[in-house]
């Protein structure tokens, strides 16, 4: 009997457990929606802070260069040996240049960016207004009926969108360079013939869809940030900071890799694009 009773506490307490954690997160993809909303109001609502854009233009694009160099050439680097292992069981070494320039350009490079800025820029982002949230400066600024949404998460989430692209584009050209490398040092293809592939078989769909994935992303990255931090509970100091920058990064990925697919699918199985 005790056993029994024992059971059915455990299974009620696991209910309880989930429906807790399905609330919690209905409630903050309606806080998250809301959030959406009012920046894209108060994105078109004058006067425009191109101050605080271009300083944020900076930290994102800037502050980003060291991971997305990293992050372009082994992502290309590893592209090429893995294809080319795959594509020498069927004799078909010569198509390796197209393949991973395709590759790159349309999923790994747009993806793999966003992935690793999204520890870096949503972390960075969360802690800083989450820093802001704890010490009242942004209940200073609702007290002297200044937006936080207009001054803090606007200029954030428009430099995102623009500089995720742009990064995007870097590191598909350095993953291309690392797979060009790769490729005619480790694998004695040649040079030309590697770049002549690559130019046969990208079109201008390619590039816009590879753009499109990262401003959505772009977008993804920086509205969860921003969500992250304001939603910092003041009591809870530097841990509540800590705690909203680690659920920042491992959130966005989730993110991230949700849109991709749904992007995808849109591109692809919808429109028929690619």
């Amino acid at each position: 009997m005790r056993v029994m009773n024992g059971a059915k506490l455990l299974i009620m307490s696991f209910l309880l457990a989930v429906g807790r954690k399905i609330s919690d997160i209905l409630i903050g993809l309606e806080s998250a929606t809301r959030l959406f909303a009012s920046t894209l109001r108060q994105l078109l609502k004058p006067p425009f802070e191109f101050s605080l854009l271009i300083d944020q233009l900076h930290n994102v694009g800037v502050g980003s260069f060291s991971v997305v160099i990293v992050t372009g050439i082994v992502t290309g680097m590893l592209t090429a040996v893995g294809v080319y292992y795959q594509m020498r069981r069927f004799a078909a070494e010569g198509l390796m240049g197209g393949f991973i320039a395709l590759a790159v350009i349309k999923e790994l490079g747009p993806i793999l960016t966003a992935i690793v800025l999204s520890g870096r820029i949503g972390a960075s982002i969360t802690a800083e207004l989450g820093s802001m949230r704890v010490t009242e400066q942004i209940d200073a600024m609702e007290a002297m009926a200044v937006s936080p949404v207009k001054y803090l998460v606007v200029p954030r989430f428009i430099a995102c969108t623009i500089m995720l692209p742009l990064l995007t584009v870097f590191a598909n050209l350095l993953a291309i360079i690392g797979g060009l490398g790769t490729s005619v040092f480790l694998f004695g293809m040649n040079f030309r013939f590697f770049l002549s592939q690559a130019k046969s078989t990208i079109y201008v769909n390619d590039l816009l869809i590879g753009l499109l994935k990262s401003a959505c992303f772009g977008m993804v990255i920086a509205l969860i940030g921003c969500y992250k931090g304001l939603s910092v509970n003041p009591a809870e100091g530097a841990e509540g900071v800590g705690n909203a920058t680690t659920g920042s990064a491992v959130t966005s990925f989730m993110i991230v890799l949700m849109v991709d697919f749904v992007l995808n699918q849109t591109i692809y199985g919808v429109a028929g694009m690619g």
